[in-house]
């Protein structure tokens, strides 16, 4: 039986855990390890996480010396598993009670995938749920696929070895980490979509506030893709020329816009179908 690690990068959410914690330890799936790493937190959250997870060996929780940001955080994580596959939770969300058996069977079920993601429901302040994401769609992968618009999200778990073969997450970023993990990831195979809400996700304004923004997350999402058409050799798209060098987030998202289309959707979901 496979191990799973949950990764879980923290920084001043500790007073939201304990719900994290519970939809962790009532998993139907058992064979797991949670990793924790704090980025050196200003509250006190390491002592809250520390006190709900006592001694219990399945959870392991280490402590960045300064404050590094989300990318290097994540990275660390990473590093620290143990587990054949992994996923991350943030530690003010939780998981469905199913969501670590659902995503392991589809491993075992279709063993060439590199990584499984699902529906997510939003949730309000208290965790409680709102409405379904709509946004996240089976997606066809190939080389032009960037997430853009935002089709892969939550519950994003991917196979270790996987990973290993890529750059890992750029400890630099401080915001599209996920994004980043996700386009890596699947130039190396092809993702199952798990269509069941196996994530819960929950808006507060701390949440939101811990954000840059918008146009800075913006920037740092154009970055990412920008990074990606390097890494795979691209330097046309859709007819128009990648540029040398990166200059500004509209310049790449002008390159994507045709993706946005209902003819360029259309086709992708016939490529779907026919698959």
């Amino acid at each position: 039986m496979k191990k799973f690690s949950i990764l879980i990068a923290n920084y001043n959410n500790g007073q939201f855990f304990r719900a994290c914690y519970e939809s962790i330890i009532t998993q139907t799936f058992t064979n797991w390890e949670v990793i924790i790493v704090d980025d050196c937190s200003t509250d006190d959250s390491a002592a809250l996480i520390k006190d709900i997870i006592q001694s219990d060996s399945r959870f392991k929780l280490y402590e960045n010396e300064t404050n590094k940001g989300c990318g290097f955080t994540k990275r660390k994580c990473v590093e620290y598993a143990g587990g054949e596959l992994c996923g991350f939770l943030d530690p003010d969300d939780a998981l469905s009670p199913i969501a670590l058996e659902k995503s392991v069977a589809a491993y075992e079920s279709l063993p060439g995938i590199v990584a499984t993601y699902s529906q997510m429901t939003m949730c309000d302040e208290n965790l409680v749920a709102v409405k379904m994401f709509s946004q996240i769609k089976r997606i066809y992968n190939t080389p032009y696929f960037f997430n853009c618009p935002i089709q892969i999200s939550h519950f994003f778990t991917f196979r270790k070895e996987t990973y290993f073969k890529t750059e890992g997450i750029n400890p630099e970023l401080k915001s599209a980490v996920d994004q980043d993990l996700y386009l890596k990831i699947l130039e190396h195979g092809n993702p199952e979509f798990i269509q069941e809400n196996l994530y819960l996700y929950r808006l507060h304004a701390k949440g939101i506030s811990q954000f840059k923004s918008k146009e800075g997350a913006r920037n740092h999402f154009a970055k990412v893709i920008y990074a990606a058409m390097k890494r795979r050799g691209l330097t046309m798209i859709n007819a128009m020329e990648i540029p040398e060098t990166y200059t500004d987030a509209d310049e790449i998202f002008g390159l994507l816009h045709y993706q946005t289309r209902p003819l360029y959707r259309l086709k992708n979901k016939v490529k779907l179908f026919l698959k």
